[in-house]
């Protein structure tokens, strides 16, 4: 009995299907797939088509048909398969546009470009053939270099026909005028590097897939970008943090913000419509970019927050940004007071002031002292430049281009031009009026060296006297406390060693204080932040080290004492003599100081 034989599968030919799998995968390229391709094959295509070189790879028909490149000649046998990089690499010079005929420098150089472009855009791999590295220049400057000092070797042949032209120019036969390639591929290049974008920052789930429709709160924070100037620059840098366990586990029943994380922490679960949520991230971003949990200062940090809202929610109904939602704090009898003229009326009854809620919740401020711990956030930096700069040119913008903002608001953006300076320059200026360094004399007994230009003009010299003159120093009274942060320990002891080095002061007097206080004697400024050895490290109990340095004979009696300690000290008397405080940024001391007191960051 006969049996048929199963008819045998024509195989496939190798070559043809790296190929295929090759263009199918440069084809899933947005930026690519915008360049309309037509495989030319004989036999196979309407449009005309002349044979492939016996190359490794193959030419596009740059402008006989809007096709991209041809398929292999099979005569280079099956060999390793190709990777998409060929096939984009003929599609790309024809979506450049090529409009005269190219010299081989021209070819040289398209060439190049061309593979240095794909060599960062990451489709496929390249060709072992190809050289490792790629000139810089567009193609006209290499084009012509190349035709006045010749075609180095290694780009004369890294096209996709080899050392064959590799771009085919025909007439264009058709009624109607050639489709612009060019300018298809960079509005499809345009679009990929959108949705790249879209892709990380998390509004899309696949490169070619749709956009993840977007929340409440983050169309409002698009709206602030697009169409509100003043605010724009606030909210394309804030960061929005919508986690219902961080607010249930915080206490936040809307909203609060960070500052120093630059940071908006929200609700999800509570509902509000487009206009509310303007209005919420509009308060949370005038919370930061005005600083008002620094400007508390030693004011109740919850009273100050509820004056601060008064103040903030009365300026944004002043100026329609959205809709206020139902129980947030306004008064239209505070209306044109400042946060600290609020406050110092809100302070008569606080009883009742305690009962009222920000956008936190009722007795709980939405302006946090310290960024809320979550995962995945980011190392929080000083953002003090980024928002006096993002207001102050978004003022610039607004008053161009929108109407009136209310008065006070203008008063504050226009003071944030003027920022308070910072800690070590009022140190400096401190040390400038209390430690002066000794100046030289001007005098003819020591001439100065006489200018080429009129030798015969004498001119005074300056010079230090060869008699003993006093020298300044001051007095350092450290808390050495347990609580004390070596941060703080280390900047302030910088700063001051610095500035007492640059006035010429040889020696300052140490006592570092916790349950009792241990005197150092007189230290090179120097050693002040390098070799201070710190004893103790118990209480804090700093009024014995100030009454040490006050009552010690060989401690000059118009010295001035710099104080060291982060507030959890006892009260401070220093009888009749200059002093300063330097204290931790945040932190207020226990007592009404006389002298100035520094806060350092």
């Amino acid at each position: 009995m006969s049996t048929r034989r199963p008819a045998e599968k024509p195989q496939q030919d190798p070559a043809k299907a790296a190929f295929a799998a090759g263009l199918a995968k440069a084809m899933s390229n947005p930026a690519l797939a915008a360049v309309p391709a037509e495989v030319c094959t004989s036999g196979r295509s309407t449009a005309p088509c002349t044979p492939s070189p016996a190359g490794p790879w193959s030419p596009p028909k740059a402008s006989c048909t809007p096709t991209a490149p041809a398929a292999p000649n099979p005569r280079n046998g099956p060999g390793p398969s190709p990777t998409p990089c060929s096939t984009s690499a003929s599609a790309t010079p024809a979506a450049r546009g090529p409009r005269t005929q190219p010299d081989p420098a021209d070819l040289a150089a398209r060439c190049t470009v061309v593979n240095r472009f794909l060599a960062t855009f990451h489709i496929g791999r390249a060709p072992d053939d190809l050289p490792a590295a790629w000139p810089g220049g567009d193609e006209e400057t290499l084009a012509a270099r190349w035709r006045r000092d010749g075609i180095p070797a290694e780009y004369r042949a890294c096209g996709t026909a080899g050392d064959q032209p590799d771009q085919l120019l025909h007439s264009w036969w058709r009624a109607d005028d050639p489709e612009d390639w060019t300018l298809a591929f960079a509005h499809a290049l345009t679009r990929t590097v959108s949705a790249a974008m879209d892709l990380a920052a998390g509004r899309r789930e696949h490169l070619d897939g749709p956009r993840v429709p977007q929340r409440p709160w983050e169309r409002a924070l698009n709206w602030f970008v697009s169409h509100y100037p003043l605010l724009g620059g606030l909210a394309a840098g804030l960061t929005l943090v919508a986690d219902a366990e961080l607010a249930r586990a915080h206490g936040i029943a809307v909203a609060a913000v960070n500052a120093e994380a630059g940071e908006i922490y929200l609700n999800p679960l509570r509902r509000h419509t487009d206009e509310e949520w303007r209005f919420i991230l509009a308060h949370e971003m005038l919370h930061a970019a005005l600083r008002h949990g620094d400007r508390a200062g030693g004011r109740d940090p919850y009273l100050f927050n509820v004056a601060a809202d008064y103040v903030v929610n009365g300026w944004l109904l002043d100026m329609g940004v959205g809709e206020m939602p139902e129980g947030l704090l306004h008064d239209p009898e505070l209306k044109g007071l400042s946060a600290e003229e609020v406050y110092d009326r809100l302070v008569r009854d606080q009883r009742r002031m305690r009962r009222l809620a920000t956008l936190r919740g009722k007795g709980l401020g939405d302006i946090l002292g310290e960024p809320l711990p979550r995962e995945g956030g980011p190392g929080y930096v000083d953002l003090d430049e980024f928002y006096r700069r993002g207001l102050l040119q978004g003022f610039d913008l607004h008053t161009r281009q929108r109407g009136l903002l209310p008065a006070g608001l203008v008063e504050e953006i226009r003071a944030l031009a003027h920022p308070p300076l910072p800690w070590d320059a009022q140190l400096a200026r401190w040390f400038d009026e209390f430690v002066p360094r000794p100046e030289p004399l001007r005098s003819f007994a020591r001439p100065s060296r006489r200018q080429s230009a009129s030798p015969d003009i004498p001119r005074a010299g300056r010079y230090h006297p060869p008699e003993e003159t006093p020298r300044c120093t001051f007095g350092v009274v450290l808390d050495t406390s347990g609580t004390m942060s070596r941060v703080l320990l280390g900047k302030a002891l910088g700063a001051i060693a610095s500035y007492a080095a640059a006035r010429d002061v040889p020696a300052a007097r140490l006592v570092c204080c916790d349950a009792a206080p241990y005197d150092l004697g007189y230290l090179p400024v120097s050693e002040l932040a390098s070799r201070v050895r710190l004893h103790g490290r118990g209480g804090t109990v700093l009024q014995p080290g100030i009454d040490l340095l006050t009552r010690a004979r060989d401690f000059p009696a118009t010295a001035p004492l710099l104080i060291i300690t982060d507030t959890g000290c006892d009260v401070l008397r220093v009888p009749r003599r200059e002093h300063a405080y330097l204290i931790p940024r945040g932190s207020t001391l226990p007592f009404r100081p006389r002298g100035p007191v520094f806060h350092v960051r």
